[in-house]
C-alpha cells in the first residue's frame, strides 16, 4: 500500500487545479458497494426486451434499487431490478421496471436521454475512475452512449459523446401503452448486449474479463413527476420559478451524493465461468479494494484542502517555512479532517 502514496500525490498535483476553487462534494454514506456474481450463459438471450426467457429466470436479480442518496432519503416509489448475463461475446444486462404511466418524448440518438424517464447502465471495468462508459435508454428505446476519460469533477475531463458502442444491441419492451394516460401499464422493461469488442480498446483490461475478474458497475433510473394536461404526461413544476421539479434518482449501489459520475462509488460485479443456474459462487470480498478506497479519501482531503487554501498539504524540509518550496509529501495532520 506504501508504494502507492506517491502516485496518489501525484495524481492530485497535476490534477490541473489552478488557484482555489469550489470544494468537491463527498458520498454522504459508509462506502458499501453492491456486490453481484454474473453467471455465463451458453444459449445467447434473444434481445426483444421481454426478458422472459429460461436463461434469464437463472440469473440472480440484484436487490431493488434504493435512491441515489441511501437509506436516508425516502425509498422509491417503484420497483426496479436487474439482471446480468455474460458470455465470449456480449455482456447483457435485462431491467425490470415498475411504471404505471409509461411514456417518452425523445426519438434522436445521443439525445440528452435523462430529460424523459430513462435507465441507465455505467461501467469502470478496471476501476480507476478513468476510461468508464454509460448508456442510457428511455422507453422509446432511444440510445445514449458515451464513453468519459474521467470524472466530471476532475479538471481536463472529456465526454467523448461521439465514441459509439459498436455492436451494442437494446430492445426496449413496454407491458401497456406508451404516452396514453388514458390507462395504467404494468412497466417496461430493457435488454441490452454490449459486444466485449467494443469496450476492449478503452477497459485497460481483459475483455472479455476471465473468471474472478472484477468490474465497476452501476445502474440508474431517473424518474420525473408528471401530470397529466389535454391528454398529455407534463413533468411537474416548481409553481415559484417555474421550472420542473427535480427528477427522481433511483440506483442499484447508491452513491451517497446525486451524482452518477463517482465511479469509486459503484457496484462491483465479479465474473464466473459457472453457467447460470448450475449452483452458486461466493464473491470474494478483496482488501485491496479497501485499502483504494482509504487512498481515495486522502485525494478527497487534498483536493478540498486545495479548494480553501489554494496549495496542497505538504511537510516542508528543516529550515524551510510553510510557504517555501519543501519536499513534497502526504502529511495526514495536515489534510484538515
Amino acid at each position: 500500500m506504501i508504494r502507492w502514496l506517491p502516485a496518489i500525490a501525484l495524481f492530485g498535483l497535476f490534477c490541473g487545479c489552478r488557484g482555489k476553487g469550489e470544494p468537491m462534494p463527498l458520498p454522504e454514506i459508509d462506502w458499501n458497494p453492491e456486490r453481484y456474481v454474473c453467471y455465463r450463459t451458453d444459449t445467447p438471450p434473444t434481445i426483444d426486451g421481454k426478458s422472459d426467457e429460461a436463461i434469464w429466470a437463472s440469473a440472480p436479480r440484484t436487490g431493488e434499487f434504493v435512491d441515489i442518496l441511501g437509506a436516508s432519503a425516502p425509498a422509491p416509489r417503484l420497483r426496479t431490478q436487474v439482471r446480468m448475463l455474460w458470455d465470449d461475446e456480449y455482456f447483457y444486462v435485462a431491467a425490470e421496471l415498475e411504471e404505471p404511466h409509461v411514456w417518452a418524448t425523445l426519438t434522436e440518438r445521443d439525445a440528452v436521454v435523462y430529460a424523459d424517464n430513462d435507465f441507465e447502465l455505467f461501467i469502470d471495468p478496471d476501476g480507476n475512475t478513468h476510461d468508464y462508459f454509460e448508456l442510457e435508454l428511455n422507453a422509446f428505446g432511444t440510445e445514449w452512449d458515451l464513453m468519459l476519460t474521467r470524472p466530471y469533477r476532475d479538471p481536463g475531463h472529456q465526454a467523448l459523446n461521439d465514441w459509439t458502442l459498436e455492436g451494442l444491441r437494446t430492445a426496449v419492451h413496454v407491458d401497456g401503452t406508451i404516452n396514453d394516460p388514458a390507462d395504467e401499464d404494468l412497466g417496461w422493461s430493457v435488454e441490452i448486449a454490449i459486444p466485449w469488442s467494443a469496450l476492449a480498446a478503452n477497459a485497460n483490461r481483459d475483455a472479455p474479463p476471465t473468471a474472478g475478474d472484477q468490474w465497476r458497475v452501476n445502474f440508474s433510473r431517473v424518474q420525473w413527476q408528471v401530470d397529466v394536461v389535454d391528454g398529455t404526461y407534463v413533468k411537474q413544476t416548481d409553481p415559484q420559478g417555474g421550472e420542473p421539479l427535480a427528477e427522481d434518482n433511483w440506483v442499484w449501489s447508491p452513491q451517497g451524493l446525486v451524482n452518477m459520475h463517482y465511479p469509486e462509488m459503484w457496484g462491483f460485479v465479479q465474473f464466473s465461468e459457472r453457467v447460470a443456474g448450475a449452483g452458486e459462487d461466493e464473491f470474494v470480498e478483496r482488501s485491496i479494494e479497501r485499502a483504494r478506497w482509504a487512498l481515495r479519501q486522502l485525494y478527497y482531503a487534498e483536493r478540498n484542502w486545495h479548494a480553501e487554501h489554494g496549495r496542497y498539504t505538504y511537510k516542508p524540509e528543516a529550515g524551510t517555512d510553510r510557504s517555501g518550496a519543501g519536499r513534497l509529501e502526504l502529511a495526514p495532520h495536515d489534510l484538515g479532517r
